[in-house]
């Protein structure tokens, strides 16, 4: 990388919005100084108009969804019904389809200014479960495209091996199984990190690995000090499967196989009893909520706020990309809990952004982003304040324009280890995002 100075007019500092800073980059990727008060942009340097802030961490994403947004809004259902849907995208995707579909998807999450994403990631085999030549085929293809969209990412490679509570997995979810938990270990440790990845791993849920098996997925983490996400408590129609099977609720039984902890990430965590939040707080596990997916599928609301103060940090993910827009998903937290209590100012707009940045990146196994200070990555993305959603406010309220009135249109810039991905709103890479998706998720539908 080049070294690079950038004059942000407005930068999001320590919880402050500050006017006129220099950002100054280094070789290696990294902030090297930031100096607010500087008037004028300096010789040489790339002016950043609007508010600058830490790049955006989708802690939460199945790239492949993106294929479905249009077509699952047709009629009524239920996430299971949804679910159908799903597993016929999942079954015509190919290495080199999955790759062209995720590097459109990871365009799009630069362009909403996302620098890293956390990949829950279970298309592991052929349709029929039989491993590729390369038996991480698909993951190297989400790698390889987060790498030409120009953003990091996290593989959290998905521990998937059951339909249900003690069922082989069924047709559509052959692809996902490695047999059992000591074969989907031997397979993930064959990814390794790179400059812009890092491997972590996940539990699909306690539906989709035997209890028997869910302290073998967490040792590998523990082991590689990587991070550990799991799908939890999503439905009650899992809960009420999981109390059949074992006794315990998902939490409960996550909590008793050693899963829980600072390094996992719990997501959605939308039905839960208050024994559960108390575990899941006391133990430090981070809650990642998604709310315009959990709002798509009719799944509830969690309780976040209750959840936070338990001990839980909080992060955000768009999962299953109804749209692609951090901001969206940070205000819905907000608005989603004043609707759930009928108060309104839960979180501040700063303790929003922490979720959408560092603590996010925390959760990925990048705790050196989210934060415009020297040493940390050089991962920023700069708000528009002049469009017809953020115009007029003043200055000194940045943020909380940003948060609640702005969208992903607003991004004007995204840059990832100080190199400029997405410049005046347009991807540097990937110039027809556009028109990639479209041929991407045409080829997905089997169009």
């Amino acid at each position: 990388m080049t070294p690079q100075i950038y004059w942000a007019e407005y930068a999001w500092l320590d919880d402050t919005v500050e006017p006129s800073v220099v950002i100054s980059t280094a070789s290696d990727g990294r902030i090297t100084a930031v100096r607010p008060g500087v008037e004028a942009p300096p010789a040489g340097a790339v002016s950043l108009r609007g508010l600058t802030i830490p790049g955006l961490a989708n802690a939460h994403s199945h790239a492949f969804h993106r294929a479905l947004r249009g077509t699952v809004q047709v009629g009524s259902g239920t996430f299971w019904t949804w679910r159908e849907i799903m597993y016929g995208v999942a079954r015509r995707l190919t290495p080199e389809t999955y790759f062209a579909l995720a590097r459109a998807v990871y365009a799009e999450m630069a362009l909403a200014g996302i620098t890293c994403v956390g990949e829950f990631h279970y298309l592991h085999h052929q349709p029929d479960g039989t491993p590729y030549a390369d038996p991480n085929a698909m993951g190297e293809a989400l790698i390889s495209a987060a790498a030409a969209a120009g953003i990091r990412i996290t593989l959290l490679d998905t521990a998937y091996l059951s339909s249900g509570f003690g069922a082989a997995p069924d047709p559509h979810q052959r692809r996902f199984s490695d047999g059992d938990a000591h074969a989907w270990a031997v397979r993930a440790s064959a990814l390794t990190d790179r400059a812009h990845a890092r491997i972590g791993a996940a539990i699909h849920s306690v539906r989709a690995v035997p209890a028997e098996q869910l302290a073998t997925v967490a040792e590998w983490a523990h082991e590689r000090e990587a991070p550990l996400h799991v799908h939890l408590s999503e439905q009650t129609a899992e809960n009420d499967a999981c109390l059949a099977a074992y006794g315990l609720t998902p939490a409960g039984l996550l909590a008793e196989h050693g899963v829980l902890g600072p390094r996992t990430s719990a997501v959605h965590a939308t039905h839960l009893t208050p024994e559960d939040i108390a575990l899941l707080g006391t133990s430090g596990t981070t809650i990642c909520m998604c709310p315009t997916t959990e709002r798509d599928l009719a799944d509830g609301i969690g309780p976040a706020k209750s959840l936070e103060l338990a001990g839980s940090p909080l992060t955000l993910g768009s999962d299953s990309h109804a749209v692609i827009d951090l901001l969206e998903e940070a205000r819905a937290m907000e608005l989603d809990e004043r609707l759930h209590t009928r108060t309104r100012g839960h979180w501040t707009a700063a303790r929003l952004l922490r979720a959408a940045t560092a603590d996010g990146h925390a959760s990925l196994g990048w705790p050196d982003a989210g934060r415009l200070e020297p040493g940390a990555l050089a991962d920023f993305a700069t708000i528009a304040l002049d469009s017809v959603r953020t115009a007029g406010a003043p200055a000194r309220l940045a943020a909380e324009t940003a948060v609640f009135a702005a969208t992903n249109a607003d991004v004007r810039h995204t840059i990832v280890a100080g190199r400029h991905i997405v410049r005046d709103g347009h991807h540097q890479l990937v110039p027809h995002t556009a028109a990639e998706l479209a041929r991407a998720v045409a080829q997905a539908l089997g169009g």
